[in-house]
Order: structure tokens, then C-alpha cells, then sequence
């Protein structure tokens, strides 16, 4: 059994990246700020004679840089991809050049190459990130061994070559690891983020689609009154006129029609029925089970619904009633949708309840079960069994999970004993509603 994307086909790696200049240009400020200080410190505060002025002019390069991003991007103008690198790429060799003339990587202040590179993979795409930590990389071997001394007090002081081998194969993999895993965090988080996204989509769509079936019915109502006087008004007239009158035939098709009309509209608020109330009436928990597997159902696959107690005990307390609310229908709806598209012969659906208001729903198919690579992580976004025909994601289980738990459920996933998948849905609460507005 599994669970197929419902309104995402897209990877979140794969949507275009976009950084707002602002936000951009405001780190850059901060990192200039932060260069300022830290010369001035160590020239006038510590005393170290550091060639201040072309250590300043390499500052105000970059500073000027940020002035013309603020003057081409203002206000809440974004950069694309390429404009984003660009200026991180910028970042990196202004830092090589600032500790080139501060003494390489012999300053303790050079793994702040590691600025740039981790803003990249928490903003960029991966290939960005890559070619950014590879310049990095570059420029710290350049680093190891071009730079102007620092000026020590022993004059003819030099680090050890093991020693500056040493910091140049710790700012190598910190480079690797902390750009590895900061791309990795902002990934998944915005996996996550598109994910529910599709979530909120699908949720939409089903109240959408409650709409429409409450305007439907209300058409019909509102459309009931002026068809029954064309009714009974081309009745009389057919009543009254000559029967071989071309008037009366005309009478009898208008008759007909408006008899017609008012079977479609009737047929329309019996089929919006149970949307147009689903904010509203409620209806026992065991029926709302049944409608929302109703409309999955197919031919060759039986799907069996059974009502029982705890343990298979009999249910001595009438079942709870509950809103059809689009959360539940759809959620309840994926599971048995999956359930039959993967059973072989059957699928079972099982609801209890007890007095405690505790209620759980379990929905089980005689297929070949959940592969059990993914089997730990269903429930996630884009984890799914197989590959879908129309290369969906993965994002059906994870659509369907959220919405219950929306409403307060737990959701299990598990393999029967026996062969097939089973899913597990309970409510040790009751379930949890939003009220309408």
C-alpha cells in the first residue's frame, strides 16, 4: 500500500532560489562591521603594525559593492540564484585578500571562510554551494602558502609547516562538513515547508469543493419556487389548448423541461448533501467512516466496514457523533484510496469506540505490505513505497497524516503478520475540531 502525492509534483530542491537584497546586503554590512572593528583592534589596541591602510581599502571594495546592491535592488527587490553567488563569491575573495596582507592562514581569523559558504547552503541550491565551498577550498591552499607575515614580535618567527598543514586540513573539512550540513538542515526544512504547503492545497481544495456543493444546493432551493410555476402554468395551458394545437405542444415540451430541470436540481442538492452540511450537522462516527471510504470503493476489491469494541469486545456505548470536516474525510479517504489500490481481494475497516471517548479507525489490505526500507519513515514527506506513474512524490501519506492529526489522531503504519499493510488511527481524546467560521 502507498500513498501517492496529491497536488505536488515538484521537488523543493528544484524550485528556483531567490534571496532578498536586504536581508543580503544586511549580513554583508554586519561581516564589514565586524572586519573594521577587528583591524582597529588589533592595530590601535594591541599594537601590531598591520598594513592598516590597504587592509581598510580591501574592506571599502567590498563595502561599495554593497552600496551598488542596495542602489540597483532597492526595496524589497530579490536576487536570483546566479546574482546570490555572485556576491558570496565576492565575499570569499575579499576575505582572501584581507588575510593575505594579515598573515594567511597563520590569522586565527581565517575560518571565516566558512561565512560565505554556510550562507550559501542555507539559501542556495546545492550545485551553488559546491562550486562556492570549491573557491573556498582554492583560496584557503593559496592562503597556506602566499601571505605577508604577521608581524610578530620575534622577527624571524614562522609557523611550523606541520602546524600550518594542520590549520589548512581543519578549514578543509570544516568547510566540507559544516557546508554539507547546513545545505542538508535548510533542505529538509524546506522539503518540509513545500510539503505543507501541498497539505494546505489539498485542504482547500476539499473546502472548495464544500462550497460548491452547499452553492448547489442552495441553487436548487432558490430554483425550486419559479419551476414549479412554469410547472403548473404549462400544465393548464396544456389542460386548456386544443390537443392538436401547436401551442399545446409547445406547452407539453415546456412542461417536460422544466419537469426535467427540476430533476437535476434535485439530483445535485442530494449529491451536495453531506458537504453542504459538513461544517454544521454531525453524524455518527461509524457513518462518517463509511463516507468517506464510499466514494474509493471499486469493483474486485470488497471493502468490508466493521464496528466493534476494544479487543473485539462488543460496543455497549452508541457510537460518538462527529463533523465531516474536510480534514477528516480526505484523511480517512487517502488511507482507504491506497488501501484499495494495492489490495488484492479485500480490505478491512475496522472502527471502535469506547465510553472514554477514545475512538480508532483500522484500515488493513491483503496487498504485499509497506516496503520495509521506508516502513520507519511513512508519515514524512516524499517517502513512498514505489515510483509512481505520474512521478508523484510521496506526499500522499504525508497529506493524509497531517490532516488527522490535525484533529487531534495518532497514525500508525504497520505490515500484517499474515501479509498486506495496516494503518492505525486513533483518537485517545476524542476528535479535535476547529470551529467553523
Amino acid at each position: 500500500m502507498t500513498f501517492e502525492a496529491t497536488s505536488l509534483d515538484q521537488d523543493s530542491g528544484a524550485a528556483p532560489r531567490t534571496v532578498a537584497a536586504r536581508t543580503l546586503a544586511a549580513i554583508r554590512w554586519v561581516a564589514l562591521a565586524g572586519q573594521v572593528v577587528t583591524l582597529l583592534i588589533v592595530h590601535v589596541g594591541l599594537g601590531f603594525p598591520l598594513p592598516l591602510a590597504l587592509a581598510l581599502a580591501i574592506v571599502a571594495a567590498s563595502a561599495v559593492l554593497n552600496l551598488t546592491l542596495l542602489r540597483r535592488r532597492p526595496g524589497r527587490d530579490r536576487l536570483n540564484e546566479r546574482e546570490a553567488a555572485f556576491y558570496l563569491g565576492f565575499d570569499i575573495l575579499q576575505l582572501t585578500a584581507l588575510l593575505f596582507v594579515t598573515g594567511g592562514l597563520g590569522n586565527p581569523f581565517a575560518l571565516l571562510l566558512l561565512a560565505p559558504v554556510t550562507v550559501s547552503a542555507t539559501i542556495l541550491t546545492r550545485r551553488s554551494t559546491i562550486n562556492l565551498c570549491l573557491a573556498a577550498l582554492v583560496c584557503a591552499t593559496v592562503l597556506a602558502f602566499a601571505h605577508l607575515p604577521l608581524p610578530w614580535a620575534a622577527e624571524d618567527f614562522q609557523l611550523p609547516a606541520i602546524y600550518t598543514a594542520g590549520l589548512w586540513a581543519a578549514l578543509v573539512v570544516a568547510l566540507v562538513f559544516n557546508a554539507a550540513y547546513a545545505w542538508w538542515v535548510a533542505e529538509e526544512a524546506r522539503r518540509i515547508s513545500a510539503a505543507l504547503s501541498a497539505t494546505q492545497a489539498a485542504l482547500a481544495r476539499q473546502q472548495r469543493l464544500a462550497a460548491v456543493g452547499a452553492l448547489a444546493a442552495a441553487a436548487a432551493h432558490e430554483l425550486g419556487s419559479p419551476l414549479s410555476t412554469i410547472a403548473v402554468v404549462a400544465r393548464e395551458l396544456v389542460r386548456d389548448l386544443p390537443p392538436d394545437s401547436d401551442v399545446a405542444e409547445d406547452a407539453r415540451l415546456l412542461l417536460s423541461e422544466s419537469q426535467r430541470c427540476r430533476d437535476i436540481l434535485a439530483s445535485l442538492a442530494r449529491r451536495s448533501e453531506p458537504d453542504t452540511h459538513s461544517s454544521f450537522a454531525e453524524v455518527p462516527f461509524d457513518a462518517l467512516v463509511e463516507q468517506a471510504a464510499e466514494p474509493h470503493q471499486r469493483d474486485g476489491i470488497a471493502v468490508i466496514i466493521e464496528s466493534h469494541g476494544p479487543d473485539g469486545a462488543p460496543i455497549s456505548a452508541r457510537p460518538p457523533t462527529v463533523r465531516p470536516t474536510p480534514e477528516l474525510l480526505h484523511g480517512l479517504g487517502s488511507i482507504v484510496q491506497n488501501a484499495v489500490q494495492f489490495a488484492t481481494a479485500t480490505v478491512e475497516v475496522t472502527v471502535s469506540w469506547d465510553d472514554t471517548d477514545a475512538l480508532s479507525v483500522e484500515v488493513e489490505d491483503d496487498g504485499p505490505g509497506f516496503a520495509t526500507s521506508v516502513l520507519s519513515r511513512l508519515g514524512e514527506p516524499y517517502v513512498s513505497t514505489r515510483t509512481g506513474r505520474d512521478g508523484h512524490m510521496g506526499l500522499g501519506v504525508f497529506i493524509a497524516r497531517t490532516l488527522l492529526e490535525r484533529t487531534g489522531a495518532e497514525v500508525g503504519f504497520a505490515n500484517r503478520s499474515d501479509g498486506g499493510a495496516r494503518v492505525d488511527v486513533r483518537w485517545s481524546n476524542g476528535i479535535r475540531l476547529e470551529t467553523p467560521r
